[in-house]
């Protein structure tokens, strides 16, 4: 994190009390409250009160990478020489530019028709609530020898601990990739180029684990983060993380009837694990203050994104 925001959260620890495991434990007092409030100067405060109010998220593109680079298994769909539509569930990795290499070892060479189009789909549930997903449409193919099917096998060899024999070895060339943010969504298509092009999230390796951490054991974080951030017009009585990128993170806002979906920006771009645990520690603590009123609130707070159903 740039050495201006690591100072201003320094300054303003003293006045935080936040959730055990999120920062060392201080002696202090808090600041009486203040029936005039000053305005923030802080480097934080100002980085967010500049996020406008539409908050940024990764490309379809950079979301199917990421899914793509996430799981280790899909469904490869094609076409039979007998005319007859053929699905089956397959382990896969990627190769640099996220065209799925799959293994057919138990499948006859006839069941599928090299060189005929097919489609690999993979998906991603998210906190047990969303269930990103994308499909790669393209053409069924056998790999060039040589130091394409090398690296293959050993990412194979890496990931699911065995030797990949080359002869049961076929990639899907990518024609264009469908990519739905969750079951019942309207997809947005890809070409080949925006998503070869496309890097995978820096933050996707450990992002399940931060959301896992952020709701069991910081969820009045969570709530405080979303009622300082984000303009709703009803009372929010519970929110739960969703998922976590470089640019900010997403969460569903519980009200007594309804659930919405809204998205809270990163300060700046994150693209490690303590830069993610050091911005949630800021955001957490200036939330805190604000919930006191030992700070004014955000000039500028990020909408709601759209109804997703309903509180039981």
């Amino acid at each position: 994190m740039p050495s201006s925001s690591s100072s201003s959260c320094a300054l303003l620890l003293p006045t935080f009390k936040p959730s055990p495991a999120l920062l060392p434990r201080y002696k202090f007092s808090p600041p009486p409250r203040l029936s005039r409030l000053p305005r923030p100067v802080s480097a934080l405060s100002s980085a967010l009160s500049a996020v406008p109010a539409v908050a940024a998220k990764p490309s379809f593109a950079e979301v199917a990478r990421t899914l793509v680079e996430l799981s280790s298994a899909g469904t490869l769909s094609a076409v039979g020489p007998d005319g007859w539509p053929l699905a089956v569930g397959a382990r896969f990795v990627a190769d640099a530019d996220g065209s799925p290499a799959v293994c057919l070892k138990n499948f006859a060479s006839s069941s599928f028709s090299v060189g005929s189009r097919s489609s690999f789909h993979v998906q991603l549930e998210q906190s047990g609530l969303r269930t990103p997903q994308c499909t790669v449409l393209g053409t069924l193919d056998k790999p060039e020898p040589g130091l394409l099917v090398n690296d293959l096998q050993r990412k194979w060899e890496r990931r699911f601990g065995e030797h990949l024999e080359e002869r049961f070895l076929y990639m899907i060339s990518v024609d264009r990739v469908l990519c739905l943010a969750d079951f019942d969504e309207d997809g947005s298509l890809v070409d080949s180029t925006d998503y070869g092009n496309a890097e995978p999230d820096p933050l996707r390796s450990f992002a399940e684990r931060i959301v896992e951490e952020m709701n069991s054991k910081h969820s009045e974080d969570v709530l405080r983060l979303s009622l300082a951030h984000i303009h709703t017009d009803f009372q929010v009585v519970d929110a739960k993380m969703i998922w976590v990128d470089r640019l900010g993170f997403d969460l569903y806002l519980y009200s007594e009837k309804e659930i919405f979906e809204a998205r809270i920006p990163f300060p700046r771009e994150i693209t490690d694990e303590k830069g993610v645990k050091s911005t949630f520690n800021c955001m957490s603590h200036r939330a805190w203050e604000v919930e006191k009123n030992y700070a004014l609130p955000e000039s500028e707070k990020v909408g709601i994104l759209k109804k997703v159903g309903s509180s039981a």
